[in-house]
């Protein structure tokens, strides 16, 4: 009897375990299908920080502006008679073989990054060099920094290696620079620069700008042809209207002032003529080069 009794209460206790089993599998089951994928989490303070840096790059470095003229001296180191000389030379060379040859004076880099790898992004931003021949030339000069570099384009690394681009500025220019003579530096360094690349190309007697102002200037006679032809049938239409007995007076008055506006624009493209424009032929860079710092 005693061991009947025992024998139930065995059984019922593993009935129980078995159901508490059944139940906690449901449990673990129904946890799982109700449980999401968990995406992948990062710590928001290494997110804020990539972000900072990234803005603290860009705003760290500046490219400056395509510029307007051949020889740029935004330092003030030499006198305007001579920044007018040295850009008429720089103008005609490109006008004889085709290479433009451009020189910019900075006060200081507006860069963090190194002064090669700066000026090739520069020189690649402005365009300098045909855009078939890929033969530019830009002397930079950073006064304060006391650097400079001379970046080659595609098309000239041949006849400028890097090795004869640091001669030019390490034996040519820096011994002037050192004695505060920027002017005779920049003078023996165009001049190097120009017996290097001379003979690479052959040039067409004219220089990018030159060329697109006089594309312009052709296209500026059709059009005032076609405006004028173009007045002259509002007149008549107007002429027209005022003998059936509708009046538009205005609209002559109107029209005939236009010509002279295109006169005078006409006037203000020729006035940018001459050498003295730069105008970037599409050029492009490959870190070809050397400086060196005084």
């Amino acid at each position: 009897m005693r061991a009947g009794i025992l024998g139930s209460a065995r059984v019922s206790r593993v009935g129980d375990c078995v159901s508490q089993s059944r139940t906690f599998q449901k449990l673990v089951s129904a946890r799982h299908r109700n449980q999401r994928p968990r995406r992948a989490r990062y710590p928001i303070h290494l997110v804020v920080a990539f972000l900072f840096a990234a803005n603290a790059v860009s705003a760290a470095e500046v490219i400056p502006q395509k510029p307007a003229a051949y020889f740029n001296d935004y330092a003030g180191i030499v006198s305007k008679d001579a920044a007018r000389s040295f850009n008429d030379q720089l103008a005609q060379f490109e006008s004889e073989t085709s290479n433009q040859v451009v020189v910019a004076v900075f006060p200081k880099m507006q860069s963090d990054d190194d002064v090669a790898a700066y000026t090739q992004r520069v020189a690649q931003a402005w365009g300098v060099g045909q855009k078939d021949k890929r033969n530019g030339v830009v002397l930079f000069v950073f006064v304060q920094d006391r650097k400079m570099f001379i970046q080659v384009g595609y098309g000239l690394e041949g006849a400028l290696p890097d090795l004869t681009a640091f001669d030019i500025t390490e034996h040519r220019i820096k011994p002037h620079f050192r004695n505060n003579d920027y002017q005779g530096g920049l003078a023996e360094g165009i001049d190097s620069i120009f017996k290097a690349t001379r003979g690479e190309y052959q040039g067409t007697g004219n220089t990018v700008n030159n060329s697109y102002l006089t594309e312009k200037s052709n296209m500026l006679v059709p059009n005032l042809l076609l405006f004028f032809f173009f007045v002259m049938f509002l007149f008549f239409v107007s002429r027209i209207i005022r003998t059936r007995g509708y009046h538009y007076s205005s609209g002559g008055g109107g029209w005939s002032s236009s010509p002279g506006g295109w006169g005078s624009s006409g006037g203000g493209e020729s006035s940018g003529g001459g050498f003295s424009g730069f105008s970037g032929g599409g050029g492009s860079f490959g870190g070809g080069g050397a400086g060196s710092s005084w």
